[in-house]
């Protein structure tokens, strides 16, 4: 089984020094580029607008730096600022940015048909992701269960690649040292984190029976179960995942659950074509 290698971001340290990740090839670092991701990435994530001193305090870089960075994202309509209280949040112009996205990719229209099928059939919110090493997993498709249960995940949404089912499925796939794993393993936030033991046994139990299912790990009282998408070298690029309520899905219907994902991630993974 061939693995993936798994892309790392660039750190900023202190006094907003960008200490690049080491990804097996030479890329030379662009600080201001680096700083301006952080932003937005910051700024998507928060619920509330931001001020200078909370986004460069966050960030570790030097407020007048970050005031100058902003200032830009302003003015390309990436972010905007609050006149009254100087809080920057998202701007309209990152939806133009993320439609033309969507719009090129294939795997969302591909798949939203079967993510809808599975979703009506077993009351689980069936969810589409598309994998970047082990750094995180972007929510491409969704379709939610009418169950009373809840997910609450919205297409973009980002998540540690490690956790849960998927996370499982990436740990098996990865080429990077264990240590490394481990290392990443022992940063994510679980609601009742396995033991590194154990979960080192269902990562490789994912290489033999081609999914993987999380019992209450990730959130307590839910199941998440995964299959993987992978493209013409067996590289692994996305997963297919269903999510439901625990009591409602015993063993035996989590095994039959998780082998109809295999089959549909199967084919998904024949056709090249929709996963680009």
């Amino acid at each position: 089984m061939k693995t993936v290698s798994a892309p790392k971001k660039p750190s900023i340290q202190p006094g907003g020094k960008v200490v690049p990740a080491s990804t097996g090839r030479r890329v030379r670092p662009v600080p201001a580029v680096t700083r301006a991701v952080a932003i937005l990435r910051l700024l998507g994530k928060s619920n509330i607008g931001l001020g200078v001193k909370a986004i460069a305090q966050e960030l570790n870089l030097v407020p007048s730096t970050c005031l100058h960075i902003l200032r830009v994202l302003v003015e390309e309509d990436l972010i905007k600022v609050d006149p009254a209280t100087k809080r920057y949040s998202m701007a309209v112009g990152m939806l133009a940015l993320a439609r033309n996205v969507l719009e090129t990719l294939t795997f969302p229209n591909v798949v939203q048909p079967v993510l809808d099928r599975l979703a009506a059939e077993w009351e689980v919110s069936a969810i589409g992701v598309e994998v970047s090493g082990i750094d995180h997993m972007t929510v491409l498709a969704l379709s939610k269960s009418k169950a009373p249960f809840r997910l609450q995940v919205d297409v973009g949404s980002r998540f540690p690649a490690l956790v849960s089912a998927t996370g499982r499925l990436v740990a098996a796939y990865s080429n990077l040292p264990s240590r490394e794993i481990d290392r990443a393993f022992r940063d994510l936030r679980w609601g009742k984190a396995p033991n590194l033991g154990t979960w080192r046994k269902e990562v490789e139990s994912v290489k033999k029976r081609g999914y993987s299912i999380d019992r209450g790990n990730y959130i307590l009282g839910v199941v998440v179960v995964a299959a993987p998408v992978v493209d013409e070298h067996g590289q692994l690029t996305h997963t297919l995942v269903a999510v439901g309520v625990a009591d409602q899905l015993d063993e035996l219907q989590c095994t039959t659950l998780a082998q109809e994902l295999k089959a549909e991630a199967e084919k998904l993974s024949a056709a090249p074509s929709a996963i680009n």
